[in-house]
């Protein structure tokens, strides 16, 4: 029903269900708050409702539920890291624990204050200490 109402045709009603949309997901992405969000620009909330809700309808493009769980050891020759916000709502960090036991090149970094927005200060201070480290 709502990919219904983001796809209607008619771009008021597709702004006000894509802009609701956007502000619940960033209310649940970021640990830090000063109040309610500011309506988000009608161009990206279309944009942004309308790709999550494609992903969604469409299982994120896997085969089954536990697939990258499953398939997780076929990446045992390929290094990588995985940074986890520790109050993160979207992505528990439980999901991030089970993907790190099943593959052998990973390197989990919990971030202790931060939930699972980019723009936590946690997350991309890690970031941004990855890449430095990969560009050395």
């Amino acid at each position: 029903a709502y990919h219904d109402r983001l796809f209607c045709g008619d771009v008021a009603t597709e702004t006000r269900f894509a802009r609701s949309w956007a502000a619940w997901e960033n209310a649940l992405a970021s640990i830090e708050h000063d109040g309610p969000p500011g309506e988000a620009p009608a161009d990206y909330s279309r944009a942004f409702a309308r790709l999550e809700n494609h992903y969604f309808r469409n299982s994120a493009f896997l085969e089954e539920d536990g697939q990258i769980l499953r398939d997780a050891p076929l990446l045992k020759d390929i290094p990588g890291t995985i940074v986890q916000g520790r109050y993160d709502m979207i992505c528990p960090p439980v999901s991030a624990w089970r993907l790190a036991a099943r593959w052998p090149g990973a390197d989990l970094r919990l971030i202790p204050a931060a939930g699972h927005a980019l723009s936590e200060p946690g997350i991309s201070a890690e970031l941004v200490r990855i890449m430095d480290a990969l560009r050395q």
